[in-house]
């Protein structure tokens, strides 16, 4: 299988975790800074598009709340919110630690018979750069293979064609 059928985000989230675990996380680790990437990404796109809107009094509780000492983790050039647990790293988002479980549930959804593929044309890739040179060129990476939205199509949300060969390619 060398095309997939995806929308961005999860793409984003398995690229961001592959590149993690090059820097050195563990497998959970990599899981939960993942989806946070993708997330962030996705929050400020929507911002841009005017889909979401800053919530003062939501930010108010959120910045309320106790947190355990915050770290931030640099990812694909976006600096990922961070918190030491019992279990290891976790990334933050809302407030709490982003679980791995729900992460891998979501991947699994999303890319269906082709995660396992995916992930290993992505690990070939990753693991052709020195992690501090692949740290520096991820992002790029990610703009180069992402998902190619059909022309015309409303981008948010909409699946289009993620090429393994092209993943395999720059490699």
């Amino acid at each position: 299988m060398d095309k997939v059928a995806i929308d961005r985000a999860p793409v984003l989230t398995r690229w961001a975790a592959v590149v993690a675990e090059r820097l050195g996380f563990k497998r959970e680790e990599v899981l939960s800074l993942g989806k946070a990437l993708a997330g962030l990404n996705a929050q400020s796109k929507g911002k841009r598009l005017g889909i979401f809107k800053p919530r003062p009094k939501e930010l108010k509780k959120l910045r309320q709340r106790e947190r355990g000492e915050e770290f931030w983790v640099d990812l694909l050039g976006r600096a990922i919110p961070a918190v030491n647990t019992e279990a290891g790293v976790r990334a933050v988002a809302e407030s709490r630690p982003v679980k791995p479980d729900g992460v891998e549930r979501y991947l699994k959804t999303k890319f269906g018979d082709a995660l396992a593929e995916t992930r290993s044309a992505m690990m070939d890739l990753a693991s052709g750069s020195e992690p501090d040179e692949l740290a520096s060129r991820a992002f790029s990476l990610n703009e180069q293979f992402r998902t190619r939205i059909p022309e015309g199509v409303r981008s948010w949300g909409a699946k289009g064609e993620l090429d393994l060969a092209r993943i395999r390619r720059l490699g």
